[in-house]
């Protein structure tokens, strides 16, 4: 009786400590919220920034040449192009213009179970192991919404696709940062190499989740099977979900490791919702479509989010992702598949870029898969006025207000507690037409031949 007393009194103290604890939380959101309006809800503090805004902003202001942002400024294929008009002309428009199934429209969800069921090695069932969603960013909120709860710990790998830390924040989350790190004289993506002690100290008791990226954006390092095994061993041994994000999942070059999916490792299919895209698969990446394959009860709990928020996603591009997926399937294998020849197309402009800026004295992480390249700035010795900014954001401020080149600094794909580990790197985006690139080239010369000079 006595020990029973006992435990009730600690854990109603336990309940108030937490209570305090989330009541000055709840303050301190609700203060913040209130620097964007007085109206505003505190799980939105702190998240009115967002980079491709500003840098998108800066571009276009100097009408710089873009190699920052992650958008091909070349055709999609031609077939997916051609089944997307006629998906709006047709006799069959007249239903392809309408509302469709909400969780996926029937035709895309069996391409997609058809695509990747060899691949998983197993039949994937479309109707409950598949969901569509406004590109993959759509997913991945929908991982955030339907999983994480207030005080829930997200462990994700860094540098990261910048939505990540901020969907978790405002799903009440807390995001703990794992920086992959460069070894010394590193050249390619596959230098960046997390520190397996750091990742175990990272996962507690209060872990939720884990996120992260292969194909990897920003580095386009492609995750090894041995590291892909230490991180199922933790999300097992912790009973922790697995967002793997594979939007660049045939982004992969010839001589590149091959991309493993997370969800075909022992024990790791029940626990991850995989995320692909449309955009990236055609370069279509305006067309906004995504979709997560996954358990059929974590399935279930994203399309309750789905439901009561967008409930579908537009049916006609739906159908064109569709009967693109149909066509290159029956290609697969050959090198008229759109799945391997826009890596053939882009290894040539990777190889051009990294030339010119190692040229130019930059330092490129050759990446192994996806469409972006860092450069370490350090060699180039600028002396930059120091404005409190970090390094990489005046790098990149200045390269565009003064040189007319567009990139991203890699601060912003960092937690607060890391984001010094960018120092001076910046992200270029190479998925751009060749003429576009020898402009790029073209202003990286003539800023050389000013510091010869």
């Amino acid at each position: 009786m006595f020990a029973s007393s006992t435990h009730l009194f600690r854990e109603a103290g336990r309940r108030a400590l937490r209570q305090s604890s989330r009541k000055s939380l709840f303050a301190r959101t609700m203060s913040g919220a209130a620097a964007i309006s007085p109206y505003a809800a505190g799980r939105i503090a702190g998240l009115d920034k967002n980079i491709w805004v500003e840098y998108g902003a800066l571009a276009a202001k100097h009408q710089a040449i873009n190699l920052g942002q992650g958008f091909p400024d070349f055709h999609a294929p031609e077939h997916v192009r051609q089944a997307l008009a006629e998906g709006t002309t047709s006799e069959k428009g007249r239903f392809i213009n309408q509302y469709t199934r909400s969780q996926g429209h029937p035709r895309l969800v069996n391409a997609l179970s058809k695509l990747y069921s060899p691949h998983y090695g197993r039949t994937i069932d479309p109707m409950s192991e598949i969901i569509v969603s406004v590109g993959g960013y759509g997913s991945l909120f929908y991982c955030a919404q339907a999983f994480i709860n207030p005080g829930d710990e997200v462990v994700i790998i860094e540098p990261f696709f910048d939505c990540y830390d901020p969907m978790v924040r405002m799903a009440g989350g807390i995001p703990k940062g794992v920086p992959l790190r460069l070894k010394p004289g590193a050249k390619t993506s596959a230098d960046f190499q997390f520190d397996l002690a750091e990742l175990e100290a990272a996962f507690t008791d209060k872990t939720k989740m884990f996120i992260f990226n292969t194909p990897h954006n920003p580095t386009g390092k492609i995750f090894s099977r041995p590291e892909l095994e230490q991180i199922a061993a933790l999300c097992i041994k912790h009973d922790v979900l697995c967002v793997s994000d594979e939007v660049y999942e045939w982004l992969v070059y010839k001589t590149s490791p091959e991309h493993i999916r997370m969800a075909t490792l022992p024990g790791m299919q029940e626990r991850t919702l995989t995320v692909g895209s449309a955009g990236k698969t055609f370069s279509a990446t305006g067309w906004k479509l995504g979709w997560t394959v996954g358990a059929p009860s974590l399935i279930k709990c994203m399309a309750a989010v789905h439901g009561q928020s967008m409930y579908t996603c537009p049916t006609v591009t739906q159908e064109a992702v569709a009967v693109g997926l149909e066509i290159e399937m029956a290609r697969l294998g050959t090198p008229e598949c759109y799945f391997q020849s826009l890596a053939e197309e882009l290894r040539p402009k990777r190889d051009w870029l990294a030339k010119a800026l190692a040229e130019v004295g930059l330092t490129p992480i050759v990446p192994e898969g996806g469409y972006f390249m860092l450069a370490d700035t350090e060699p180039l010795g600028l002396d930059l006025k120091d404005d409190g900014r970090l390094d990489d954001v005046r790098f990149v401020y200045w390269l565009c207000e003064e040189k007319g080149i567009a990139t991203i600094p890699t601060s912003p794909f960092y937690t607060a507690a890391h984001e010094h580990m960018a120092k001076k790197m910046v992200r270029f985006c190479f998925c751009k037409e060749d003429a576009t690139l020898q402009k790029a080239a073209t202003k990286l010369q003539e800023w050389k031949a000013t510091l010869q000079s």
